[in-house]
């Protein structure tokens, strides 16, 4: 546990040897915990990775808050100074991705690279296309299930797992394994925050994305933004962070949706590898 500004203590996990430079990776969401433990054990071979649960989620304190962006910046920038780590390479998913764009723009002294995983951009045009996707991976059965259980006011343990199952299972581009591999995260024994959830989303949205875009033309940094070719969250929805930023290789992994390392784990490493091999 690792003590910020404000008294909060964050859950923190370090894996690896440490010999290269470190790497850090952010969770998505908002509002969920790191699940990022078999990313982390394909990477953490040549160097330190540093995996932790955003406040109020997990196993970290301040479950009420306060939830902003800046807030969670400075919280991983909080906790590579107690690790005493001068640079380190800031790598995020999802909503993580968004997370450690924001951080490589504010911190870009200590960013050695920036790895943007399965992010969703800047916009929302391309929500309507992952809401059709959600329902067309589903069964007609499933989804009307889903509606039942989204309905509901308070879910039971086992309705909350098979929610959280039904809900992540379109993430995935194997439909014949897409309920086992979402069932792993949905057996998770801490609760969504809804509270950051809601509160992180909403300050998302209001962001100038015309400032953050032109922002993105000054990082220095090395970036790998890599993609599912079936994540319901299209890849072009990451095109106009791409464009923007001077340093960017885009990759777009086959056959795998949003969670790309679980489906096609040796893809990913060789990816990843490679970019780290040519930008250390």
């Amino acid at each position: 546990m690792i003590e910020v500004d404000d008294g909060v203590q964050l859950w923190v996990e370090c894996t690896g040897d440490g010999r290269g430079v470190p790497l850090v990776l952010c969770h998505g969401g908002p509002g969920l915990w790191d699940y990022l433990g078999p990313l982390a054990g394909l990477l953490d071979q040549d160097r330190l990775v540093v995996r932790w649960d955003q406040r109020g989620c997990g196993r970290s304190q301040g479950r009420h808050g306060p939830f902003t962006v800046d807030g969670h910046v400075a919280d991983l920038d909080a906790i590579r100074t107690a690790l005493g780590i001068d640079r380190w390479i800031v790598g995020g998913h999802s909503w993580g991705a968004s997370l450690a764009l924001r951080s490589v723009l504010t911190h870009p002294i200590s960013a050695a690279g920036l790895l943007y995983l399965s992010g969703t951009g800047l916009g929302r045009s391309w929500h309507a296309d992952y809401t059709a996707a959600r329902r067309d991976r589903l069964t007609p059965e499933q989804f009307t299930r889903l509606e039942q259980l989204d309905a509901l006011d308070h879910r039971t343990d086992a309705q909350e797992r098979e929610w959280r199952t039904l809900s992540w299972a379109p993430d995935f581009a194997a439909r014949n394994s897409a309920l086992e591999l979402a069932s792993i995260d949905a057996r998770a024994p801490w609760s969504i925050n809804w509270e950051s959830n809601t509160t992180i989303n909403g300050e998302t949205k209001r962001w100038d994305h015309a400032a953050l875009l032109d922002a993105c033309t000054r990082i220095a940094a090395p970036t790998l933004m890599l993609h599912g070719a079936q994540d319901p969250r299209p890849p072009y929805a990451i095109e106009d962070v791409a464009r923007a930023i001077p340093s960017a290789e885009v990759r777009i992994v086959d056959d795998v949706g949003h969670m790309p390392w679980l489906e096609r784990p040796g893809a990913v490493m060789a990816v990843v590898d490679d970019w780290l091999d040519r930008i250390l």
